[in-house]
């Protein structure tokens, strides 16, 4: 099944109307199960967005703060999604630092695996996830060419290795548990994702392909990032 793909002349226009859609979501959520279950992803727009967020002063005790993904790096490493994210947003949200659940991937993969599965035991479906794509067509770590974790009884969370990308340690939500939300939201802007936009669009099977939500699955993109035989 194809996303609802939803094409912006710019970033920051993406930005801003995700911002003020992800806002609309959690406040239906919580009226109607009292907390937002929201999954995050690494990269640079969603960094934007979670600016965006910061401006708007968006989140409360009542958000739960999870992650798609992590590399396998020391805490607080630059480059970790989580320390990024915080800086963006998290640490001057109202967001309590219980409810922003990073992947401890500091332990290495199997590790930090196993607790963020024992994390996620008692937790339903997310109400959001967003997600990214890279050039390959990857989403969050999951990789053309190794186990997305998509089959039945697979884990909810998978460990990692030989990433094509650096580092090769990294812990992943699966695929199936990606799956358990309501909506999947993936979040890709730039030209240089037009090629694996066009696979996805052609049916091929991609990690990104993989992945969908319960109620929605949609594709927030700029007008650079659309194939331009679409």
């Amino acid at each position: 099944m194809q996303p609802d793909w939803r094409v912006f002349a710019d970033a920051g226009t993406l930005v801003a109307a995700l911002a003020d859609a992800l806002c609309v979501e959690a406040e239906t959520a919580i009226a109607a199960r009292g907390v937002f279950h929201l999954v995050l992803a690494g990269g640079t727009t969603p960094l934007a967005l979670y600016r965006a967020l910061a401006d708007r002063r968006a989140g409360d005790a009542r958000w739960q703060a999870w992650y798609g993904d992590e590399r396998c790096l020391p805490a607080g490493h630059p480059e970790r999604n989580n320390v990024m994210i915080e800086a963006a947003w998290l640490a001057a949200s109202s967001i309590p630092p219980e409810s922003r659940r990073p992947i401890p991937a500091e332990c290495g993969a199997v590790d930090a695996a196993t607790r963020y599965a024992g994390w996620l035991k008692d937790v339903g479906d997310f109400d959001v996830v967003l997600l990214g794509m890279g050039e390959d067509g990857h989403t969050a770590s999951l990789f053309p060419d190794h186990d997305w974790g998509g089959a039945p009884g697979s884990p909810d969370v998978l460990a990692i290795y030989a990433a094509p990308k650096p580092p090769p340690e990294r812990v992943s939500l699966s695929a199936a548990r990606l799956r358990r939300s309501r909506r999947v939201w993936f979040v890709i802007t730039g030209s240089g994702k037009r090629e694996a936009l066009a696979r996805w669009k052609s049916g091929e099977t991609l990690p990104v392909a993989a992945v969908r939500g319960k109620l929605n699955t949609a594709a927030w993109l700029d007008a650079a990032a659309w194939p331009a035989e679409a």
